[in-house]
């Protein structure tokens, strides 16, 4: 999940440029970019039949669904959780109960459709105050959830603040975000960037999500696809040092030395796990279909 990239799901002409993209998901928007209401069904079709072409077969599907005060919801799961969808972003997830409703929801369908239970997983949207100071409890909701997401812009409007140019009102929720969903054992993405055409701005944006601990990151065009997954896939580097010390770990295991040097510096555990995430970040994005 380096790049989640929504697509207005009832514009064939959008839907169709992402069936050609390197995206690694791609989140089939039924909600805000979705007007006026009697679109909604024409997206919901649309995905339908696309799915079930093999248009995406070569991406993640997770369609973006309408929160659960829409009206939209029953009508958006029931008819999309069909072979070839791999689960749903929920919108304005508030506390954990939002999430623990659309698990239940989903369940229910799942057994009447005949579907083993909790085949269709969430990515649930953290998009409000509310949203980021319970993210530990929504992330610990559902064993559905694999992911949370950031949404900025409707967290500012939300927190009634300013998204300034160096986005420091978004460190914070970003920190909050990571930390919550690392320690429940679930993947980090981080907010769009809203003015896609600024290339170096997104470059400075990657470097932070990076170092914040964020594993992908929403896209709103394919042009931002090569950088993010640039800075979200391991370096040649990376993985060679990964390697090497892994295979120091081991080898001072073997002989009995209890303890690995590399470029003169220790190998403890910490550092171990690291370089086995690497390996496997790696392996992961090698295996991904062409």
């Amino acid at each position: 999940m380096r790049s989640l990239m929504f697509v207005p799901a009832h514009n064939e002409r959008l839907m169709s440029s992402a069936a050609r993209s390197e995206a690694d998901v791609l989140l089939l928007d039924i909600e805000d970019s979705v007007q006026p209401i009697i679109n909604k069904q024409i997206a919901r079709d649309m995905i339908c039949q696309w799915v079930k072409q093999g248009k995406f077969n070569n991406h993640m599907v997770i369609p973006r669904i309408n929160d659960r005060e829409s009206g939209q919801l029953l009508k958006d799961v029931y008819q999309l959780t069909i072979p070839g969808v791999h689960g749903f972003m929920y919108p304005k997830s508030k506390l954990g109960e939002d999430v623990y409703f659309i698990d239940k929801l989903l369940e229910t369908i799942e057994y009447e459709k005949g579907f083993e239970i909790g085949t269709f997983k969430l990515i649930p949207l953290i998009e409000t105050a509310a949203a980021v100071l319970n993210a530990q409890d929504i992330c610990k909701a559902s064993k559905r959830v694999v992911a949370i997401a950031y949404g900025c812009e409707d967290f500012i409007a939300d927190l009634e603040g300013i998204h300034d140019e160096a986005h420091e009102s978004l460190f914070t929720p970003r920190a909050i975000i990571a930390m919550a969903a690392r320690a429940t054992g679930v993947i980090p993405i981080d907010t769009v960037h809203i003015n896609v055409h600024d290339l170096v701005d997104l470059e400075e944006n990657l470097k932070v999500a990076k170092n914040l601990g964020f594993e992908g990151m929403l896209v709103l065009h394919p042009k931002e696809l090569e950088l993010v997954h640039r800075y979200f896939s391991p370096t040649e580097q990376e993985v060679t040092d990964a390697e090497d010390m892994l295979r120091l770990y081991e080898l001072s295991q073997t002989e009995g030395k209890g303890v690995a040097i590399k470029d003169g510096k220790f190998i403890g555990p910490p550092m171990v796990i690291m370089a086995k995430k690497v390996i496997r970040k790696h392996k992961l994005i090698l295996s991904k279909p062409l």
